[in-house]
């Protein structure tokens, strides 16, 4: 049979390379992601090249066997570039079998696979972290059951916002702004629904205790006039002198200085040598007295809550606290590069039932677990045979990096 042209013979070996490549692509590509994935190898490209061609060069041999127009037809122009075609596809579909391997998650479950995400439109990535502007979207709905929000509160709400990281899931991020939510405007509850643009849409109740949540069990609130320190706040520990019935001492539940208006306005602006005035001093964060006479609310034994009731205060004496231990911790920590974080046991998780030594949680995600609640007793440096169950409350120690794989991976 008369050889055939030069544009024949190439076109013979692209129809070649592609038509025996296949198989030799499928097997790099499976080869490549399973290495990479179960042992983080990559197999090298030179056994990628010496495999594709033997699986090449049995299909091409049993295409020649059952297609004799194609053995007679193929000289060495085709079969060289069949050859070089098989070889691109093969190092190919290994190259995107070994990226799969490398960047697929180890572990895969179907809560993981039906999390929802935000758009990488809205995530900034500025300051070389991803973070996403939350804001609230809509007007600020009632939750049933609870009283409705005041007109000045709703729109407080309505105009919140801040950035937090976007590496969570939608539904972690959700929990994430109610908790803010909560705290920053003392609400009772408060529930977010993001969208993948980073608009919330919320649900809250206005608060609904006062004093009372702030009053230890076991304690009773006593109200009385008495001759206030300035710069006296909630939560200072004070004595509190009678006249004729002996001391008591408790911690200040609240505290008002006689003229509210004087406790939280703004010193009055001055004007500077430009001629501008300045910004006004921010008011502080807890309200503080500003002294002389006022009243005093301060949680005491229930035994001597009737006592003080009836006595005439002769003064307040605030007692110092010092430097607290926990605080110095705190400290020695953040040096460090250390946070601690409260995280709940996610039912079917690593941790759930399973013991702190067998999910291995300082080696696998380098946190320490300082102390957990698991039936509502907190234990202290707890040992590696210690099995948290599902809802357990975990205090753990480590960078925000190890913290935040700690709560994607195990905690709620």
């Amino acid at each position: 049979m008369p050889a055939s042209s030069l544009p024949v013979q190439v076109l013979l070996g692209l129809y070649l390379g592609l038509l025996t490549g296949i198989v030799p692509a499928l097997v790099a590509w499976g080869l490549g992601f399973v290495f990479k994935y179960f042992t983080g190898v990559s197999i090298p490209g030179f056994g990628v090249v010496v495999l594709a061609l033997a699986i090449a060069g049995v299909n091409g041999g049993l295409l020649a066997l059952n297609d004799a127009a194609i053995r007679d037809a193929a000289n060495g122009t085709a079969l060289l570039i069949a050859i070089i075609v098989v070889l691109m596809i093969s190092l190919y579909a290994h190259a995107k079998g070994d990226a799969m391997g490398s960047s697929l998650p180890k572990r895969i479950t179907l809560k993981s696979l039906t999390e929802r995400t935000l758009s990488t439109d809205v995530i900034d990535l500025a300051n070389g972290r991803g973070k996403v502007h939350v804001t609230v979207a809509g007007d600020v709905a009632d939750i049933e059951g609870y009283p409705a929000l005041p007109q000045d509160l709703r729109a407080s709400i309505r105009g919140f916002a801040e950035d937090v990281d976007a590496d969570r899931p939608l539904a972690e991020l959700e929990v994430l702004v109610a908790d803010h939510l909560r705290a920053e405007f003392d609400l009772s509850e408060a529930v977010v629904r993001l969208d993948e643009r980073g608009q919330a849409t919320v649900a809250a109740a206005p608060p609904i205790a006062g004093v009372s949540k702030r009053v230890p069990d076991g304690t009773r609130a006593v109200s009385v006039p008495a001759l206030l320190p300035t710069g006296l706040a909630r939560g200072d520990e004070v004595t509190v002198v009678t006249e004729a019935n002996g001391t008591f001492e408790g911690s200040v539940v609240a505290a008002k200085s006689d003229g509210a208006k004087a406790e939280t306005a703004a010193a009055p602006a001055e004007t500077g040598t430009d001629g501008q005035s300045p910004a006004p001093t921010p008011a502080p964060s807890s309200p503080t007295t500003t002294g002389g006479d006022g009243r005093l609310t301060v949680a005491v034994d229930r035994a001597a809550a009737r006592t003080l009731l009836g006595a005439t205060v002769r003064r307040v004496i605030v007692r110092s606290r010092g430097t607290r231990r926990e605080f110095e911790l705190l400290a020695l920590l953040r040096r460090a590069g250390k946070r601690f974080r409260r995280r709940g046991v996610r039912a079917g998780g690593d941790l759930d039932g399973r013991s702190l030594r067998e999910a291995a949680v300082r080696d696998e995600y380098g946190v320490a677990v300082l102390a957990v609640r698991d039936g509502g007793r907190w234990q202290l440096a707890p040992h590696g045979d210690v099995t948290p169950t599902a809802g357990a409350d975990l205090i753990v120690v480590g960078t925000r990096d190890d913290l935040d794989r700690f709560g994607r991976e195990v905690s709620s």
